[in-house]
């Protein structure tokens, strides 16, 4: 056991700081120090899970911890306390930060200090007494846990200085008797608190007829983001069908020169850059509606995001700055936003501020779809699946490289005819790449 602070030592509060997202909440992921542990500054505390990233939360201060004040799966309002800490040494509190301090100090007290939690542990789990010693677990343990409902202060660890493996959490399963099947016209035996009972008194599992999630972290954002896109931003699409032949072809070539060498080239990135060059032509299509001020503010730069699918939910990083990229640079930006977005490493910052968005519902077999458009944003467009079809070309029948895009848009901001121009002209550099390049 670490050394136990004097009993005059001076007891310091973390709040749950302000995470640089403009959201009131975050959800406790886990904890990376027990009770009794000592604590260095800047040490990583715990994780929190946003909309956004699951961030890693550093201790302001040191000393030993004496109090966890949230169990992993709660949903924590910002400055709300999180945890206390005795330090021996003689300070004072630490100043309370503002809303742009971000990671350090506390944030602004929330409106509500309700938190959701968990369903307790099973008798099983509650058996094991919680390790004061016990390491953060690996993110598979802790993806595999959550969907299980396995709360993983209750798992005793095996893995490197007693982090949670994936197979502590099967090994924490609660052990239950195999089911027998009813004969025909026979009725199954009658539910025993919960569950099928049996002769030696054992637990068996229930028929899955239905399965719970709890909405937290990126869905729970996610799906406040879309219902707010539904019913404060007027929308409507259009669509285009694109001969993208010689953008095929342009990309077969690029792929074999040296320029591209070790870069995944794929035609989103030739997407993005005609995307790029429309906007350039249409920069109303890049604007963002201010309610409060009622004015439309036009941006001079792009901030494009890129939808990913991800474990934790559709994620949409985005590049910043992308009117000055190459299409070399965009190839590069894309496959490594997309793969931090995967691996669970996407920051808030990473996240945080797009202007437009891409998603490629063709990477899934799908022609077309009609997205929503991301609050703060006034159009996102839909790239299709690109495959051979009949198409007329030069008045005669041939077998084409094809693909449909659409643009759906905030018809306050974005009308019939500038969305139509706009998604035109995207396709026009799609079906002649070479004019594209020509603006590099």
């Amino acid at each position: 056991m670490p050394e136990q602070a004097a009993d005059d030592g001076h007891v310091l509060e973390f709040r749950l700081p302000d995470l640089g997202e403009g959201l009131a909440d975050g959800d406790l992921v886990s904890w990376s120090v027990a009770v009794g542990d000592t604590v260095e500054l800047n040490q990583t505390i715990a994780e929190v899970e946003t909309a956004k990233a699951v961030v890693a939360l550093p201790s302001p201060f040191s000393g030993v911890v004496v109090e966890l004040l949230a169990k992993p799966g709660d949903t924590v309002p910002v400055g709300a306390p999180l945890i206390r800490v005795r330090n021996d040494l003689e300070v004072t509190e630490p100043p309370t930060a503002t809303r742009n301090d971000v990671l350090v100090g506390y944030g602004p007290e929330a409106e509500s200090t309700s938190r959701r939690r968990k369903p307790a542990p099973s008798a099983a789990m509650a058996a094991t007494t919680p390790s004061s010693h016990r390491a953060a677990a690996t993110p598979a343990a802790r993806k595999l846990a959550k969907e299980l409902g396995i709360d993983l202060w209750f798992v005793a660890g095996s893995g490197p200085e007693g982090a949670v493996t994936v197979d502590d959490v099967r090994s924490a399963v609660p052990v239950t008797a195999p089911r027998t099947p009813a004969r025909v016209g026979e009725a199954a035996p009658a539910p025993v608190n919960g569950h099928s009972g049996d002769t030696d008194g054992g637990l068996i599992e229930p028929t899955a007829r239905e399965e719970r999630t709890p909405v937290s972290g990126v869905r729970k954002r996610t799906a406040a983001a879309m219902l707010a896109s539904a019913r404060t931003i007027p929308q409507a699409s259009t669509f285009v069908t694109v001969d993208c032949t010689a953008s095929m072809e342009l990309l077969d070539h690029l792929r074999t020169t040296k320029s591209f060498e070790g870069l995944t080239l794929t035609p989103l990135a030739l997407v993005a850059k005609a995307t790029l060059a429309a906007i350039a032509e249409y920069p109303e299509i890049n604007s963002a509606w201010d309610e409060p001020n009622q004015e439309i503010v036009t941006r001079h730069y792009v901030n494009l995001g890129i939808a990913v699918a991800a474990d934790r939910g559709l994620l949409v990083p985005n590049l910043k700055e992308a009117q000055t990229l190459s299409l070399r640079e965009l190839c590069r930006e894309i496959s490594d936003a997309a793969e931090t977005a995967r691996s669970g490493n996407a920051t808030p910052a990473d996240l945080r501020g797009g202007t437009f968005t891409i998603t490629n519902v063709g990477v899934f077999g799908v022609d077309s779809g009609v997205p929503l458009v991301n609050p703060g944003e006034a159009a996102i467009l839909c790239l299709g699946s690109i495959r051979k079809r009949p198409w007329v070309f030069r008045d005669e029948l041939a077998v084409r490289w094809v693909t449909t895009l659409g643009l759906s848009f905030d018809h306050r901001i974005v009308d019939g005819e500038l969305g139509a121009r706009f998604l035109a002209t995207t396709a026009g550099f799609l079906e002649d790449p070479l004019t594209l390049l020509s603006r590099v």
